[in-house]
């Protein structure tokens, strides 16, 4: 390489250094490597597409200034991109500064549809266990998209339990973090349409160019691919493209990819590269703050013991939550009635089937003890053995979460123990599920196993 392009882009790094911060200089300019300089074009070796883009929107009339400083005017800029790890291709794609058409191009781009919805957003996603890996994942990507080792972020899980919602409020996230990145949602249906479409009409480049240009593809239901032999294909070499191109691909999904059935071996890997987060069923306490939240939201007053009802018994799914908050409301408006607990008790009737909650504080020490293999007269001892107090522990907040029972009778029925020290149980449990994922997963089968 001639030591002069080195010197003279060099040049052009000490003027962008100086017209702006060290992180922004250190993150997109520093790692530019000079390639060639020809026949009046400069070419640039950048990390990847998404490099070049943010470049182009964020940067480019600095960037044209130093270039033109350096090396003349009339000079035009290339960006060289690796497409391919394993064959080690590339491509250059000319800079937006140098064509009144690439212009006209750069101006689509800012009219880009991204086809998010307006509703699902982070500060609308009420945060639980149930779906904190999924989320703190998908905050870390929105931060950093297409730079985590969650590319892609394969969400899954039942219907209705915020799958959805949660990937439209990434989206959200990185339009707010990268205005200028290019932000797709499409549900599975809607892609195979598209490819069909596109296949009919012969326009299948046309179509691999427009995926090929996003910067984070959200694609909702990802099992609705199965048994489409020419959809999945097409999708492998997108999914590859934007992969090797460090773009941000987003899957949701009603099971684990282990799971899907019909869907080509080569995809199912892939869909393993990054990370399966799953998002379970909203617990008890997940499901009184969608609640309470969702009450705010529609100026909605209730009971406290009408919300411990509604967040017992409709235990499925937000979706179901939902729908009895509005059907309350559409009774009390309509027959101008308070919404009280026999109200509430009949809506939910109709929406799920009810099972009275007969969990007791002797159903909670039998499962606990079984489960550890201790006599159930071990709870209640003054035994202090690691193995014993930490089952203690876990069975007092059980009791806690799926009992009638006040904190003092808990306290009494297991060893005629304290009001603090039930609610130290709980905080500690409370503490531990939040970082230790075995016993979160082990706290939560025994709750399913006593809850049914």
């Amino acid at each position: 390489m001639p030591q002069t392009l080195l010197q003279q882009w060099a040049q052009c790094q000490t003027i962008l250094a100086d017209n702006m911060t060290s992180s922004a200089y250190q993150t997109w300019f520093a790692p530019i490597v000079p390639l060639q300089f020809a026949e009046g074009v400069l070419v640039l070796q950048v990390k990847s597409q998404f490099v070049a883009e943010y470049i182009e929107e964020n940067y480019i009339p600095l960037l044209s200034s130093a270039i033109y400083r350096v090396f003349g005017q009339g000079t035009r800029l290339e960006y060289r991109v690796l497409i391919d790890s394993a064959s080690g291709a590339t491509t250059n794609l000319p800079s937006s500064g140098t064509s009144i058409q690439n212009n006209a191009n750069r101006n689509v781009k800012q009219d880009f549809e991204s086809q998010l919805n307006g509703l699902y957003t982070f500060d609308t996603f009420i945060a639980g266990l149930p779906n904190k890996l999924a989320r703190t994942a998908g905050l870390a990507i929105a931060k950093q998209p297409g730079y985590t080792a969650f590319n892609p972020l394969f969400i899954y899980g039942g219907s209705g339990v915020g799958k959805t919602h949660l990937a439209n409020a990434i989206g959200h996230q990185v339009q707010a973090l990268f205005p200028k990145a290019r932000v797709l949602y499409v549900s599975a249906n809607t892609f195979k349409l598209q490819y069909q479409d596109a296949t009919k009409c012969n326009r299948i480049p046309d179509f691999l160019n427009f995926y090929q240009s996003v910067d984070v593809l959200i694609v909702d239901d990802i099992q609705y691919f199965a048994g489409l032999k020419g959809t999945q294909d097409t999708f492998f070499h997108i999914f590859n493209y934007l992969q090797q191109s460090r773009k941000q691909l987003i899957l949701t999904s009603d099971r684990p990819p282990v799971e899907l059935k019909d869907i080509e071996e080569r995809l199912l890997t892939r869909f393993k590269w990054g990370l399966a987060a799953e998002i379970q069923k909203p617990d008890y306490q997940l499901r009184r703050d969608i609640l309470v939240s969702k009450m705010r939201r529609d100026g909605i007053t209730l009971s406290e013991d009408v919300v411990d009802f509604i967040a017992q018994n409709v235990r499925e799914s937000v979706r179901d939550l939902e729908g009895v908050l509005a059907s309350l409301l559409a009774h009390s408006t309509l027959t101008d009635k308070e919404i009280d607990l026999a109200l509430a008790e009949k809506v939910v009737s109709h929406i799920v089937l009810i099972q009275p909650r007969m969990v007791t504080v002797e159903d909670v020490i039998s499962k606990v003890t079984k489960h550890y293999s201790l006599p159930e007269k071990a709870l209640s001892a003054q035994n202090r053995s690691r193995e014993v107090s930490q089952a203690r522990h876990i069975a007092i907040y059980l009791c806690k979460q799926l009992t009638n029972c006040s904190l003092n009778e808990i306290g009494q029925r297991m060893g005629h123990r304290s009001h603090a020290t039930v609610l130290h149980s709980v905080s500690l449990i409370k503490e531990q599920i939040e970082f230790d994922a075995v016993l979160r997963q082990q706290v939560s089968q025994l709750e399913k196993s006593l809850i049914g």
